[in-house]
């Protein structure tokens, strides 16, 4: 890959004025083979399998950034669902797995690690039952471990039996860690649709279909793309979709360039560039701006959709010109404690969850990040994963409830999370029930478009 002299004056400019950096290098591992019938034998040769795949990981990462010039600002594991490991155990509890998880992410020192997860869209096996019903204690009792649940598929339809419990789920972990206003739900995914191969957290797992080992990186950029737009004041939209498109083009060279590099280090496959637009507390990284800079006061003023769905449209189609092996989620990401714009948005009064709700049917992902009122009901939270798996279901795309119900908080009080997770306001949920509708169970039929074989 060769690159021009202003080409390289162009991406410095992105580090240093435009907040651009490589949001993650994650390894992915598969723990396929350390499923045993004695729990303790497994977790041993999980924790064995991860230090001896990822005891470079971290170096790696900070010796390209350093030689390079690149920011590189978290490195991750997602490793193989542990449903699918831990059941050949006859363990009743698997937070003994997730403490082992954690020992491990620790001993590599990585900041997060992907994949105690489950995949239940059709129904459960004794491991994801397990699994999910152990979710509470483990995101309480460890610091680096992610969880996800996976309710739904365009092929499947919607699991209603696994949404009810996600509710009650995300309610039991919010409790558990009322001391830190919640945060173990900011570690908690419930998906449609997941993707095998995301390296962002908190929803990265290392899916069934992957092969031992594999590095995928994970890109941001959302103050690049706002640059880029900022002489189109007013350009046609071909323009400005055109613009973002080269843009994303740019980006995705240099994330493919970083990926390939620690491939070769680590002497492991190359995997994907997800070009996720994921933005941070920080001025200037904010995908929110990146929509106002095509002419919307806020986002949430009418046009929002239609803005969010050009911007992801154009992002994918830079990334795919850019490389052959863009994956994840690749898109822009409008979690709501973690994007200052969003923040300033909800705080005006111009955006509510409703219309988040509606951005969610264009963008990548779905209701994330999301702080409501504690004492919201485990059913209403099920109503919302509901409605978000039924936009990804009928939609064909992935979407994800990151929602986070604060112990003692009311709608308007202001939450604060720190880090990259930021801080909002507490946003207010519709106080209709929807207890009689969730209580059904069962299963949502596939849609009709789902029969393409």
């Amino acid at each position: 890959m060769v690159f021009t002299n202003a080409e390289i004056d162009e991406t410095i400019q992105m580090f240093r004025s435009q907040k651009l950096d490589i949001r993650t290098i994650t390894m992915g591992i598969s723990l396929r083979d350390c499923a045993s019938a004695s729990g303790a034998q497994s977790r041993q040769k999980i924790y064995d399998k991860i230090c001896r795949y990822a005891e470079n990981l971290v170096s790696v990462g900070e010796a390209i950034s350093l030689e390079y010039g690149i920011p590189i600002i978290n490195k991750r594991i997602a490793v193989t669902p542990i449903a699918m490991v831990a059941e050949a155990s006859s363990d009743k509890s698997y937070v003994a797995f997730a403490h082992t998880l954690d020992a491990a992410a620790r001993q590599t020192g990585v900041n997060f690690l992907g994949g105690f997860s489950a995949l239940v869209q059709k129904g459960y096996t004794r491991g994801d039952r397990i699994l999910i019903r152990s979710i509470p204690q483990a995101l309480a009792e460890t610091e680096r471990v992610c969880a996800s649940v996976n309710v739904a598929s365009t092929q499947a339809g919607i699991n209603m039996d696994a949404v009810r419990q996600m509710g009650f789920v995300v309610k039991a972990l919010a409790g558990r860690t009322a001391s830190t206003q919640g945060l173990g739900c900011a570690k908690l995914v419930v998906f449609a649709n997941s993707v095998e191969d995301n390296p962002f957290m908190a929803g990265a797992y290392h899916g069934p279909g992957e092969g031992e080992v594999v590095i995928n990186v994970g890109l941001s950029g959302p103050g690049v793309i706002k640059s880029a737009l900022e002489n189109l004041e007013k350009a046609p939209f071909d323009t400005v979709a055109e613009t973002i498109k080269r843009t994303a083009f740019k980006i995705t060279r240099m994330g493919e360039l970083v990926a390939r590099e620690a491939s070769r280090r680590l002497n492991v496959p190359f995997g994907i560039i997800d070009l996720s637009l994921a933005p941070t507390p920080a001025v200037g990284d904010s995908v929110a701006r990146i929509l106002q800079e095509m002419g919307l006061e806020r986002v949430g003023a009418p046009g929002s959709t239609a803005a969010l769905a050009l911007l992801n449209d154009a992002v994918k189609k830079g990334g795919i010109m850019a490389s052959s092996h863009v994956g994840g989620l690749s898109g822009a990401f409008i979690p709501v404690t973690e994007d200052e714009g969003m923040v300033e948005a909800v705080q005006s009064g111009g955006l509510s969850l409703e219309k988040l709700e509606a951005m969610t049917c264009v963008c990548s992902v779905g209701l994330d990040m999301i702080a409501v009122p504690g004492d919201t009901p485990a059913q209403t939270l099920s109503g919302l994963i509901a409605d978000e798996a039924a936009i990804g279901v009928i939609n064909h795309k992935t979407t994800a409830v990151r929602v986070i119900p604060v112990p003692g908080m009311k709608a308007g009080d202001w939450v604060e999370f720190g880090g990259l997770l930021g801080g909002g306001p507490v946003m207010p949920v519709s106080t209709l029930s929807s207890k009689a509708f969730i209580d059904r169970g069962g299963r949502i039929p596939a849609p009709v478009h789902s029969f393409k074989n």
